[in-house]
């Protein structure tokens, strides 16, 4: 179906082809070409400028200018013939000369044309048309012999009767590239909520990879921000598997695109690594020209933190803080300096709108918790960026009015890193011990102890008990419309043969209902176990 049809005029050398062309590539768009349909009609006649004008004039008198309209016509059957799907259908007719043309189309077509004109000062249509690339015709030496054609030189009468037009002197090539787009209303889907972000609300470790994995089928691109020294791991026959970098949803969402923010940080070895072992095609994955590229040296500079307070020592912080003091041209080396990055480098941005515009299904990937924010958690103890809903919208480059649904991931007993050997990785309300969780569910103390290692430095964990306080906060501060609760079983071991609610166990239930009322917020997934088949899923949605 045809939603669209756009009639280019201008004079030559006005940009008409190039406008065509951007359509084509950023929006699919399909173009008529009228030089092409009347070579199609005189096959035989001279490949020349003056030829071309010769043969549009001599039609414009036998059909009354609806020559143009007939070749419309029967590319648009063929399409409507051939396309299957239901994205949006563009047609441009690349050009039109005469008032009679404009009024054939618009008969057939009525309030489906946008007649959009492009115009721009004499001298500077000179200079474009004496450097202009060939078309495969013989121009004229000079500009001026173009403009002797009657009809060329009635051309800019038709901005009398356009619903745009464009100066294109006063406009860069990308300027008139949105001001037609917006007209075209190709950017107009802005009142859909199509993003969905998780992340986490305690001290990380929650089991976001888990959830992030159950939930990516859904979506058409997944999109992660933070750095490699957060590791989200996902359950993946025959054995689970580690994210550093890329979504936690790429396995079980094969036909998503994936997107690496501008705002986050990447250490390239590890990056194509995954890349490699997953088999990922350039088509696939995009990563933002501004996205900071971790160095060794910034390992390095961060063995101090991993004595004192248990960081990672990925280096994510200290390449940070190199962005920020480092803003000198050249001094910094981001993504699109690096040759091994370069075929997966497009703007985020750019891919973001892309989507939106198709009205296709976002989801964000936050890494660490909001409990480390750097912000808003227990600082010095914290992390290196903003870890809430805020903050990995901003790294992502995606307002907030974009957001359909905010999933905050919680364990049922918070962890943090076990503690430097000079110093700690951060209080926690209530410390307990593995062996008073193994009294109280039934799992064996060095049963936990083996599954509870951090992803990324294999390290133990510290557990505590739930803390209420700090629930109430992170709701405060990410509004979750849902919560997703992991870790249940440790609450009692036979909860993770529960596949209902139901089946779970009064103490849990109780426990979630507990949540629900703190956090203003259903608890609308539930993990009971780490498997394929794990999570109870409660969604309205």
């Amino acid at each position: 179906m045809i939603d669209q049809i756009v009639l280019l005029s201008g004079k030559v050398s006005s940009g008409k082809t190039t406008l065509a062309h951007f359509l084509e590539k950023r929006f699919g768009a399909h173009i008529f070409k009228t030089k092409a349909y009347l070579e199609e009609i005189y096959p035989k006649t001279e490949p020349s400028r003056k030829a071309m004008q010769n043969r549009g004039e001599r039609l414009d008198v036998t059909t009354k200018g609806k020559w143009v309209l007939n070749g419309l016509i029967r590319m648009i059957n063929k399409l409507e013939e051939s396309e299957k799907d239901s994205k949006p259908n563009i047609v441009i007719v690349d050009a039109v000369r005469i008032e009679k043309q404009i009024k054939a189309i618009r008969q057939v077509y009525g309030a489906k044309v946008l007649h959009i004109h492009l115009d721009a000062p004499e001298e500077d249509l000179a200079n474009r048309y004496a450097n202009r690339e060939s078309e495969g015709i013989q121009e004229f030496d000079s500009y001026l012999k173009v403009q002797q054609n009657p009809t060329e030189s009635k051309v800019k009468n038709l901005q009398d009767i356009a619903d745009v037009v464009i100066d294109t002197k006063r406009c860069t090539k990308d300027d008139v590239m949105v001001k037609a787009a917006s007209h075209l209303k190709l950017y107009g889907r802005e009142n859909q909520r199509l993003v969905d972000v998780l992340v986490g609300g305690q001290y990380g470790s929650e089991g976001k990879g888990h959830i992030a994995s159950y939930l990516a089928k859904e979506y058409d691109l997944l999109i992660r921000v933070g750095g490699p020294n957060a590791g989200h791991t996902v359950y993946s026959e025959p054995e689970k598997i580690t994210f550093h970098h890329l979504p936690s949803g790429t396995p079980r969402a094969p036909e998503a695109q994936l997107v690496i923010g501008p705002g986050a940080t990447v250490y390239i070895s590890g990056l194509l690594k995954e890349i490699s072992e997953n088999k990922i095609e350039c088509t696939r994955l995009f990563i933002d020209p501004q996205t900071m590229i971790i160095l060794d040296k910034d390992r390095k500079n961060e063995q101090g933190l991993v004595a004192s307070m248990g960081s990672t020592g990925q280096g994510g912080g200290a390449a940070a803080a190199r962005r920020i003091l480092g803003r000198k041209p050249g001094k910094v080396k981001l993504a699109k300096d690096f040759p091994s990055l370069r075929p997966y480098l497009r703007s985020t941005c750019e891919v973001l709108e892309k989507s939106f515009s198709d009205g296709k299904k976002v989801f964000l990937e936050g890494t660490q918790g909001t409990g480390l924010s750097l912000y808003h958690g227990q600082y010095p103890y914290v992390t290196s960026r903003d870890t809430t809903v805020a903050g990995c919208l901003a790294e992502a480059g995606i307002s907030a009015s974009r957001t359909r649904k905010i999933i905050m991931v919680c364990r049922t007993y918070p962890i943090r890193v076990q503690d430097a050997k000079k110093g700690t990785s951060g209080p926690m309300s209530q410390p307990i011990t593995w062996k008073e969780v193994e009294k109280r569910c039934g799992y064996k103390k060095g049963t936990l102890e083996r599954k509870e290692l951090t992803s990324t430095t294999h390290r133990k964990r510290r557990v505590g008990e739930f803390e209420w306080s700090s629930l109430r906060k992170a709701a405060s501060l990410n509004a979750p419309t849902d919560i997703a609760l992991t870790f249940v079983d440790y609450l009692k071991k036979e909860n993770e043969k529960a596949r209902r609610f139901e089946q779970l166990d009064q103490e849990t239930i109780r426990f979630i209902e507990e949540i629900e009322r703190v956090a203003y917020a259903p608890v609308s997934l539930i993990s009971t176990r780490f498997d394929y088949r794990s999570i109870i899923d409660r969604r309205a949605w």
